[in-house]
């Protein structure tokens, strides 16, 4: 599909999504987020994609909303019980119930949206230069994209509470502190580490464990009991006698050579799984 304010790409099972307005400093726009969900949803529904890379053309990830088209003015908005979903979350949503890995590489300024679309990433990869900020406070708005969610899981409440309500920039060795961002780069060499760390994950993981593990994670921390995590564990467990990936990770790990899983999303997603919704 042609998308006017991203790229999209697919190589070596790894889908490249770029945002791609660099005249604008990538600044968000509806287009950008429907495109962007529509990309994940393809990303997601392919079977030889087994990564996704998010980053942004030009030196700066994303410099927030758009509001120079005045796409964002709060006349054109409708309630949420007409069925509308702000922007932002569109992009959220369909990122945190993706079946596979996500990989943010950011440059320059990731600012309000710039930063909050990056939350629901695998990992978050940044190049020195890099600036943070939920800046929401500054503007006289509020968070989007479930970020008051998101946030304090990464980094804690005392630092969430921190950078949201002053709305202040973060620098990159801020956030790397924080445990925003997995690792730092220098900008020349930030998209090489995203596609490494890529082809690791593609070489060396199941899908279909990925898929689970990265779900379950999320589903089951925030429960008050580790209660659902123990029968889910147990239902999952047993199932390994059935299970060709697990004798196949098993036999490679014991002959010392690279192991070939051969199980699907499509065909082999274990069907009891509490979280299991329709995809749309």
């Amino acid at each position: 599909m042609s998308y006017q304010h991203i790229r999209s790409s697919v190589a070596d099972r790894v889908a490249t999504l770029e945002l791609h307005r660099p005249e604008a400093r990538n600044g968000f726009t509806v287009t950008m987020a429907d495109e962007l969900d529509d990309a994940l949803r393809a990303a997601d529904d392919n079977e030889d994609v087994r990564v996704v890379i998010l980053t942004g053309a030009g030196k700066d990830f994303c410099v927030g909303a758009d509001l120079s088209g005045r796409s964002f003015e709060a006349a054109n908005l409708e309630l949420p019980e007409n069925g509308w979903v702000e922007p932002a979350t569109r992009v959220t949503r369909r990122m945190f119930s993706l079946r596979k890995p996500v990989i943010a590489a950011v440059r320059g300024a990731a600012v309000g949206v710039g930063s909050t679309m990056l939350l629901p990433a695998d990992f978050r990869l940044a190049a020195k230069d890099s600036r943070f900020g939920f800046v929401f406070s500054r503007r006289g708005i509020y968070p989007e994209a479930g970020s008051s969610w998101f946030l304090p899981r990464l980094v804690g409440m005392g630092r969430a509470l921190d950078w949201m309500v002053s709305g202040r920039l973060i620098p990159a060795e801020e956030a790397l502190a924080a445990g925003l961002v997995k690792s730092l780069h220098e900008p020349e060499a930030l998209l090489d580490a995203a596609y490494a760390l890529a082809r690791e994950l593609v070489e060396n993981t199941a899908p279909v464990s990925v898929a689970v593990i990265r779900q379950a994670l999320y589903r089951m921390s925030a429960l008050p009991s580790p209660e659902p995590a123990f029968e889910l564990d147990s239902r999952l467990i047993a199932t390994l006698g059935q299970n060709a990936d697990a004798v196949e990770g098993v036999m490679s790990f014991l002959q010392k050579r690279p192991a070939k899983f051969t199980r699907t999303l499509e065909q082999d997603l274990p069907a009891f799984l509490p979280w299991q919704e329709r995809k749309s």
